[in-house]
This record gives structure tokens, sequence and C-alpha cells, in this order.
């Protein structure tokens, strides 16, 4: 059964949005790498690769239901941050702005009727439950650690152990 022409779109748009979170997961690695946060650098590297993997999830689920994908310009992210707790606080806040995609696609998949989409997108509904989470708690971490060079250090060594799979 192919995808109505309006959830098709809205789908493409998602995948816009998720390689966009890839790409700005990358820019915010590569401020951490400058800034010599190696830990951090790792762990939005694994994001980015992360979100890259949510884009194509709904690049294949597209297709297999008979529909088109057509890929958008990819808008640029930001480079600059202020801190490392600059970074989380953004990273939430984006969080925030793609769950409320998400939940806009799976309104528009009950709106329609379309079980198999709504069965699909729960997948992403659970996964933001996660991102938003992780975000919130290193966020929390950094709040907490203040301008404690020792917990900073800490934090960006637990945050180096994070599997990139």
């Amino acid at each position: 059964m192919i995808i109505s022409q309006k959830l098709e779109k809205a789908l493409n748009e998602q995948i816009n949005k998720e390689m966009y979170s890839a790409y700005l997961y990358l820019s915010m690695s590569a401020w951490a790498e400058s800034e010599n946060w190696r830990g951090a650098t790792h762990w939005f590297a694994a994001q980015a690769k992360e979100e890259m993997g949510h884009a194509m999830k709904i690049y294949k689920y597209v297709f297999e239901r008979g529909n088109r994908v057509t890929l958008d310009a990819i808008d640029k992210p930001k480079s600059e941050f202020k801190s490392l707790t600059d970074v989380f606080a953004q990273t939430l806040e984006h969080e925030k702005l793609v769950t409320d995609s998400i939940h806009k696609l799976v309104d528009m998949a009950a709106d329609e009727n379309d079980h198999a989409a709504s069965v699909f997108l729960q997948w992403f509904v659970t996964e933001q439950v996660e991102e938003e989470a992780n975000a919130s708690e290193m966020l929390a971490h950094l709040e907490r650690i203040g301008d404690s060079k020792q917990g900073l250090y800490m934090l960006d060594n637990v945050l180096s152990k994070r599997s990139a799979d």
C-alpha cells in the first residue's frame, strides 16, 4: 500500500531533519575536538552516526511502501558554542524539536488511518524519549559540575565510553 502524497512529503522532510541532526552533531563533534574535549568529540560523532541511521531507516521505509524519496538541501549547522554545557543545552533543545516533528508525523499517520506508518513511527517515538533523556542527563551533570576542572575531566572520560554503534 502506497503512502499518501502528504505523508510521503512529510517523511521526506523528516529524512532531511534527521540528516540535519547528523550534520549538527558532527559540527558539535568538530567544536569539541577543537576545544580538546576528546570524550565529547566521540559522543557527538556517535550521535551523528546514529542520526544518519535514523534518516536511512525512514529512507528505506518510504521505498518499502512504494513511494519516492526526494532529498533536499541540508542547512548549515551552527559551529561555535560557548561551552560544553551550551552544547548539551542546545542538544536538548534540538531533540525536543525532533520529538515534536515525530509526534506530528504520528498524528498525520493516525489521521490518515495509515496503520503501517503508525506502527513504523512508534520506534521513533520511543527513540526520542531516549534521545531527550540522554541529553537531559548530560546537561544535568554539567550544571552540577559547574566549573570544576576535575568534574569536567571525569565527565569527558564518561562521554568517551559511549558505544559508536
